[in-house]
């Protein structure tokens, strides 16, 4: 099975070289590297990849800059194969991750969406396991080895607090291109993706076999847009879209979780310290109202 793997790039280029490396270092031979350069303002990265010589990897650039949304959607465009990951030009996959994926793809070709087992490493590389990742850990679905999820069980526990690592999902291809990536979600439209194919029949095969590295860090978009409060807007909008969709279709229990949002609102209230340091109080009230708000 050869693998599509979509980098949308525009950030460190130290990074950026080893995300491509790690591509490289594959045990599984057998992918197909696309980077998209949303005109990342140093042609040098552009060129280095450019110049790697390997048949697999191909190197586009945006005519315009797209942003994070829609060069997402330029990746869905672009995907050829049965299967794609988009993954992070900060990332690292490690050395077993496209033998895993294409292991798990095998057997169980159902699911539309592959989570393996994710470790988190810092802006240095170093792996590290902050608050936000001892959270996800604790709201992942218990269980050992591999489990297939599906229906009411997944979206509630995806909507009681979003668990999964998107640069390190590999996506069926027919799901992705159907459902794709709205515009206006800029930041949690991994959540609404997994949920557009969840409700529409889609299952995860979860994985506990580590072989993906994701990178957080100060600058990641999710970091920078916390306390200003616009990423809580997302999902504010979100929650309340979802929380109807999942009253419709009669998953009582996933509407509650989508309206609630819990875990959404702690993490809103985390990133109020950093806002009165900002001296922003548009960003204080834009959290305060998602803390509190319905």
């Amino acid at each position: 099975m050869t693998l599509d793997i979509m980098m949308p790039f525009y950030g460190r280029p130290d990074h950026f070289r080893e995300a491509v490396e790690s591509v490289l270092a594959q045990s599984d031979p057998d992918w197909r590297l696309i980077v998209i350069d949303d005109v990342y303002p140093d042609p040098e990265p552009g060129r280095w990849v450019a110049g790697l010589g390997d048949p697999r990897i191909l190197y586009r650039r945006n005519a315009v800059n797209l942003g994070v949304g829609g060069n997402f959607r330029e990746c869905v465009r672009l995907v050829e194969n049965e299967r794609a990951v988009l993954m992070g030009c900060d990332d690292r996959m490690l050395p077993g991750y496209v033998e895993r994926v294409g292991e798990l793809a095998l057997a169980h070709p159902e699911s539309a969406i592959i989570q393996p087992g994710v470790e988190v490493i810092d802006a240095e590389g170093a792996v590290h396991w902050p608050l936000a990742d001892r959270v996800k850990d604790l709201l992942r679905p218990r269980g050992h080895g591999t489990r297939v999820l599906s229906g009411q069980e997944l979206a509630a526990s995806l909507l009681r607090g979003n668990w999964a690592y998107f640069p390190s999902v590999a996506w069926r291809a027919v799901e992705l291109r159907r459902f794709g990536f709205r515009p206006g979600f800029e930041v949690v439209q991994d959540l609404a993706l997994m949920i557009d194919i969840v409700e529409a029949g889609g299952s995860m095969a979860l994985d506990d076999t580590v072989c993906f590295a994701y990178r957080r860090h100060a600058t990641s978009v999710s970091a920078v847009t916390g306390p200003d409060g616009a990423k809580f807007a997302e999902e504010r909008a979100l929650f309340a879209e979802v929380d109807q969709r999942m009253r419709a279709l009669g998953w009582p229990r996933a509407a509650r979780a989508a309206r609630h949002h819990l875990t959404s609102r702690l993490n809103a209230l985390s990133e109020l310290p950093a806002a009165l340091r900002a001296g922003d109080p548009a960003g204080r009230r834009a959290l305060l109202t998602h803390v509190f708000g319905r």
